[in-house]
């Protein structure tokens, strides 16, 4: 009688060494330098952005944070964490752009949603975003999407609106984080980003 099938493997294996299952993701499994490893290597936007280099999910956090801390001034070390690491899932399943998230539905949110559940528990923070960091921590997602989008995208500007709604005016120093860096830069920047806002 032949054996049944094996399952098919449900884990990944990272450079720290750690196995990180995507049907059941432990906090344990999760490292900082992973994830920083990771975003600092996925690409937004698929790629098609201009520039020498890619524009990363961990610059993408970096932005998004900054820009939740301009509009949130009165925000947490610990909230500012939460909006850093809004994508911290995406070291393991990539950046899916917006339209193929539609497509795929739930099935894509529930791995989404169990991976950010180990994520902020491997780093102290509630399981769940409360819902109102989850809102505003949105709302600079769109800032940074609309950013994003006509700087280097090649969306027109009445076409982002359309799209991603209209954004605030930020300083120049938020301004600054949608310029392209090699590699390198912006895992090195993700992870100081982190350490100031994770320590105790």
């Amino acid at each position: 009688m032949a054996k049944p099938p094996a399952p098919p493997r449900a884990w990944q294996r990272m450079l720290s060494g750690r196995r990180l299952d995507l049907l059941d993701p432990s906090p344990l499994d999760v490292e900082i330098e992973d994830i920083a490893h990771g975003l600092a290597r996925v690409a937004r936007w698929n790629g098609q952005t201009r520039g020498a280099h890619s524009f990363s999910v961990a610059q993408h956090c970096l932005l998004v944070e900054a820009i939740a801390g301009h509009l949130n001034p009165d925000w947490s070390r610990e909230w500012r964490l939460m909006a850093l690491l809004h994508d911290a899932p995406e070291y393991v399943i990539g950046d899916m752009i917006s339209p193929f998230k539609a497509v795929m539905g739930d099935a894509y949110k529930g791995v989404e949603l169990r991976l950010l559940a180990a994520i902020h528990l491997r780093f102290g923070l509630p399981a769940a975003t409360p819902a109102i960091v989850k809102r505003k921590t949105k709302d600079a997602d769109k800032i940074s999407a609309f950013l994003e989008a006509t700087e280097l995208a090649g969306f027109e500007r009445e076409e982002a609106l359309r799209f991603f709604g209209r954004p605030q005016a930020l300083p120049r120093e938020v301004l600054a984080l949608i310029e392209p860096q090699a590699t390198e830069v912006a895992q090195g920047a993700f992870l100081r980003r982190f350490g100031e806002l994770a320590e105790r």
